[in-house]
């Protein structure tokens, strides 16, 4: 496929395109002098033709089997707009679907139309909808720093959630609302979990490029399907482009901390029927802009920051909405559900008053749910455990409208009394008794957790036991000084960067320092790509050089920038292991004799420090066992934690009576 000189790459990604890390690249380039040249960038993110690299990667035989998209993206990315850029995959999307179309984007650029006229053919050619998800999932990433999007595990639990809550269910049509989409997540699960004829979806969405995509996503989903929908270009609380309709169910996650949503036009809109919202609490405007859409008896779930439950300034809405009945539970989420991850965020469960077709629940009383102790901590993968998570909250919510109903733990039913006092807090945290009494659910996780790192850490002490070594004999090694002269492999200090941080919008690579390390091991800090730093890569190895943090192990994943003290060093391939490096290094023994030891700060001289001298053939199966020593003191780590948790865990509920002997 051909592709203009023009468009630059960076290493990471001439390495997705060659499904290979990021190390091999850097390892090509250095060996090889055919490798392009650089054409831009800085020395420590370099840029490359994506035409001379793609000739050199097929020449060289370093292509494995992959498609076009590959080589798609970073025309699309090299359009330099989110918003233009956006626009086109949206773009190629229609034409895919309807390839005799024409362009009717009028805002793109020549080279945009002409770009998403050439993935359109590419994605007739290798699958429409697998194109579109490519690009919009790569467009996403690039731009993550921008948009907040809805994991589409929790977009399929809120519909779930909706359904299960809204009154007078029948086997007719089913509208859905979505007066804040964005690229259409809400949306396409709603189309995913209603699998019946005549079911309607209308989207809202301010940002045009977010709305095309939406639109676009949504073809594809309803493909073959009863399905009507309708996305609109509009912010929906100043322009409601679906004034005066009612949907069964509503689904939304707005925009947080939003100062500037309308408040002074919108002072006396019919819709704030439990009072206008203070200018800082536009999440309460949107609560009731979705209350104001749905038909007498249908639902709504809305994803809120924690402090709406809590915040003075809505507590006299919240009361209202206690009172009449509107709000009827409030979801407390896990940390890594969705951005910002590092937040507990809630999902505040509404329900519009029953008409006389509909019987009145027998209590009005709110349901709060605790569900932050779905939590994957350690896990590689950002987010809860999902399928548990979705079990329990739906176990809650089916038992809503049946006061005599027995709740699953973790979840409390509050009288309004007890609500309605001078703070009208429907923080669930507060009222339920998880964090002195976890649950049986919860003690069974952890049990099973315990017992599968158990599990792990016997496998590897029969492995490990099982080890000989001969007597001692003298073993030639070479200093880290020494094999940098020898060009076995680079050493890189890191540096007290002279920007940290990140503005919105701005590229940024995380920032690891000596006192994260003595913390949990989590980059703290971020630094602009923009600015010089010493970042180091996938397959590389860290050292840490000083004495209270002494340690090295090789690093994966995305690239990461140094801080003081800490050290990059990266291997030639043909002469060293990294990971048979890493465990010479990390020795005890090894950081003694390289360090002064006169203080707990002292240095580790790193060029001082000594690796066996063996042939890159002997050297796999050290490495092996260093992995594996690697990986038996990380499992000791977690079941020391689990075991200490599960003991005063388990001492709580002793301690509150209710053994069952």
């Amino acid at each position: 496929m051909s592709t203009p000189h023009a468009v630059p790459v960076s290493l990471a990604e001439i390495a997705r395109i060659a499904g290979v890390g990021r190390a091999a690249v850097s390892n090509w380039r250095r060996r090889h002098d055919s490798f392009p040249t650089r054409i831009g960038g800085t020395d420590v993110s370099p840029q490359f033709s994506l035409t001379e690299v793609e000739q050199w990667l097929r020449d060289n035989g370093k292509l494995k089997d992959i498609g076009g998209r590959e080589f798609l993206w970073p025309r699309f990315e090299a359009l330099g707009s989110r918003d233009e850029s956006g626009l086109a995959i949206a773009e190629s999307a229609r034409l895919m679907r309807a390839p005799r179309a024409r362009v009717s984007q009028s805002e793109l650029s020549d080279s945009a139309r002409d770009l998403a006229g050439e993935a359109a053919r590419l994605g007739r050619a290798e699958g429409p909808r697998e194109t579109f998800e490519f690009l919009l999932q790569r467009w996403l990433e690039t731009h993550v720093r921008q948009l907040s999007t809805t994991p589409s595990q929790l977009a399929s639990l809120m519909t779930r959630m909706a359904l299960t809550v809204r009154l007078g269910k029948g086997e007719g049509g089913l509208t859905v609302l979505d007066p804040a989409c964005g690229t259409g997540h809400l949306a396409a699960a709603a189309v995913q979990e209603h699998d019946r004829s005549g079911l309607v979806v209308l989207g809202c969405e301010s940002d045009p490029a977010l709305s095309a995509l939406a639109s676009a996503r949504l073809g594809f989903v309803t493909e073959n399907r009863d399905v009507r929908t309708e996305i609109a270009t509009a912010d929906a609380l100043r322009e409601d482009p679906f004034a005066g309709v009612r949907a069964d169910i509503a689904l939304c996650n707005p925009p947080f901390n939003e100062r500037d949503w309308g408040y002074e036009e919108l002072a006396t809109d019919q819709r704030w029927t439990h009072g206008l919202p203070p200018r800082t609490e536009p999440e309460l405007a949107w609560v009731q802009h979705l209350l104001a859409h749905l038909k007498p008896g249908g639902s709504a779930v809305v994803v809120l920051p924690p402090a709406v439950a809590s915040r003075k300034a809505g507590r006299r809405i919240r009361g209202s909405l206690l009172r009449t009945g509107a709000l009827r539970a409030v979801v407390a989420l896990p940390p890594g559900s969705a951005q910002p991850h590092s937040v507990s965020l809630q999902l505040w469960v509404l329900r519009a008053a029953p008409d006389n077709q509909v019987p009145t629940p027998p209590s009005q009383d709110a349901l709060l749910v605790d569900a932050t102790g779905f939590a994957r901590p350690g896990a590689r993968e950002p987010g809860p455990d999902w399928g548990a998570l979705g079990a329990f909250v739906l176990s809650a919510l089916e038992v809503l409208d049946r006061p005599d109903a027995e709740l699953p733990e973790g979840t409390v039913r509050v009288p309004l009394l007890d609500l309605l006092d001078d703070e009208v807090d429907v923080t669930p945290g507060r009222y339920t008794a998880l964090s002195t009494e976890p649950s049986d659910v919860e003690l069974a996780a952890s049990w099973g957790r315990l017992g599968a790192s158990l599990a792990d850490l016997a496998a590897h002490v029969q492995y490990l036991s099982k080890l000989g070594f001969e007597a001692e004999v003298p073993q030639a090694t070479v200093a880290v000084g020494d094999l940098v002269k020898a060009g076995a492999l680079t050493l890189r200090a890191g540096q007290q960067p002279a920007e940290t941080g990140a503005r919105s919008g701005e590229a940024a690579v995380p920032l690891l320092t000596v006192p994260d390390l003595l913390s949990d091991g989590t980059p703290s800090g971020h630094v602009p790509v923009h600015t010089s730093h010493t970042t180091v890569e996938d397959g590389d190895v860290v050292v840490a050089g000083v004495v209270r943090a002494f340690r090295a192990w090789v690093h994966e994943g995305p690239p990461m920038a140094l801080g003081p003290q800490l050290y990059a060093l990266r291997v030639d391939r043909e002469k060293l292991d990294a990971h048979f490096l890493a465990g010479c290094l990390r020795a005890p023994a090894n950081g003694r004799q390289a360090g002064t030891h006169a203080s707990s700060s002292s240095r580790v001289d790193i060029r001082r420090l000594q690796v066996l001298q063996l042939p890159a053939e002997e050297q796999a199966a050290y490495a092996e066992v260093f992995r594996r020593l690697a990986a038996f003191e990380s499992l000791l780590g977690t079941a020391e934690s689990l075991g200490k948790g599960l003991v005063s865990d388990v001492s709580d509920r002793l301690a509150a009576g209710g053994l069952i002997a």
